[in-house]
């Protein structure tokens, strides 16, 4: 999927940062070879601020992802791909068909997982989500990307701004230098000017 960007507002007060693979985590790796390249969004709580830009849909990929699913019915890779495409669309419902069917395959894909996670919370399913993002954390417990993300749906679907802030301690915790620890960072000098009552800033390694 093509973000690049998260946006998000906390308390009514919107604030953007930037982070490279923050929510999506296949171009890399599976789509870099067979789709454009990512082009930033603005990803956030569907109550909270716009979705991202849709992209639109490539049939002739659709189709040609779909027939090598069926040529491959023990290949996680086409349907990881088609799952990208219908994020990238904004079909939502559809991405999760195929990154579901893909997690069928290949279950300890911590990427794919949390792609599922983020597709349902676009479809305003934030428990739900949370719950894909822990699945992912039992795969993999220090995936930035599902640790700042879950920041995200705690503060945006929740409403719970005390567990997005200890997401994105966790965060940047583990890899304060990273484009996940730089977004974790903003996300929590935005929470603290927003809410000054709200714990210090973390100290990345305490």
């Amino acid at each position: 999927m093509k973000s690049d960007a998260i946006a998000f507002g906390i308390a009514g007060i919107a604030f953007g940062l930037i982070a490279g693979w923050v929510i999506g985590s296949q171009q890399a790796i599976t789509r870099a070879a067979n789709t454009p390249a990512p082009v930033a969004a603005a990803p956030a709580s569907p109550s909270a601020a716009p979705a991202p830009a849709a992209t639109a849909l490539d049939e002739s990929k659709v189709s040609a992802f779909k027939a090598a699913a069926e040529q491959e019915p023990k290949s996680p890779a086409p349907r990881v791909q088609l799952g990208n495409l219908y994020f990238d669309a904004e079909r939502y419902a559809d991405a999760i068909t195929w990154y579901s069917a893909a997690l069928a395959l290949k279950p300890d894909d911590a990427d794919v997982s949390t792609d599922l996670g983020v597709s349902y919370y676009y479809t305003n399913q934030a428990d739900r989500a949370l719950e894909q993002f822990q699945k992912s954390l039992q795969i993999n417990p220090k995936h930035a990307k599902t640790l700042l993300n879950i920041g995200v749906v705690k503060a945006f679907g929740k409403q719970d701004l005390a567990g997005a802030e200890a997401a994105w301690q966790q965060v940047l915790q583990l890899s304060p230098d990273s484009p996940e620890g730089q977004a974790a960072k903003r996300g929590l000098e935005s929470l603290r000017a927003a809410h000054p009552g709200s714990a210090p800033a973390a100290r990345p390694g305490a």
